[in-house]
């Protein structure tokens, strides 16, 4: 079930051409091959966010492809299931911004989610084994509309673009009243050209205080 606050927007791109033709695609796909998330999960991020209490938006590449891992948040994982690296590091730097012991057992942000952290990739399904996989299909312009989206509210906003694919959408925030973060990514191969330090919760928090809205708990 999707959050009745994103109905309007949702069921009008649902009925775009390009949509109708990503979900021709994904029915192929989930028929024929695994994919993840599972079909129920896909739109998870717009379940747990409300559209009128986003306060921040972390934008990802595409979902885990591995078995088990994949839940619809990006960087999130289901509960019992190992930390991937890249959620591993997002929370070492966590730990040394905020001071606060993070759980290494629990993966799954559905805390932070309900907060008010929209957690979305810039494509929302990947088949087993093959990162990026599903990527040029139609889901880039599907999340595009979600930032232009986010962009016209007059709620102020904290975005995260983590990576090369994130920080392309960074051409569509134009709206000054929100606050634009980019850094490289967490994953082991890019963290240390400059996500380690970025101190991107920190100064989220501090924009959200100095605008009147309460900060996001990170601890898990």
């Amino acid at each position: 079930m999707i959050n009745r606050t994103w109905d309007d927007f949702l069921n009008r791109e649902f009925q775009q051409p390009y949509f109708q033709q990503l979900s021709q695609f994904l029915k192929k796909e989930y028929a024929e091959k695994t994919i993840y998330p599972p079909k129920q999960e896909v739109f998870s991020a717009f379940y747990y966010t409300d559209l009128d209490k986003v306060r921040v938006v972390i934008l990802g590449q595409d979902p885990y492809h591995e078995p088990r891992q994949a839940c619809g948040l990006c960087f999130a994982v289901k509960p019992g299931v190992e930390l991937p690296p890249s959620l591993v590091n997002i929370y070492k730097e966590i730990e040394n911004e905020m001071e606060v012991p993070m759980n290494y057992r629990n993966g799954y942000l559905v805390r932070w989610a309900r907060q008010g952290v929209l957690l979305l990739n810039t494509v929302l399904t990947v088949e087993e084994h093959r990162a990026n996989s599903h990527k040029d299909k139609g889901w880039e312009i599907f999340t595009d509309h979600v930032i232009e989206k986010l962009n016209q509210l007059d709620q102020p906003i904290v975005f995260l673009l983590w990576g090369a694919n994130a920080r392309s959408k960074q051409a569509l925030l134009d709206n000054p009243r929100h606050l634009i973060l980019t850094s490289a990514h967490p994953s082991p191969l890019s963290v240390y050209r400059g996500f380690f330090g970025n101190g991107h919760f920190l100064k989220a928090n501090q924009f959200l205080s100095e605008h009147g809205c309460a900060p996001i708990d990170w601890r898990m």
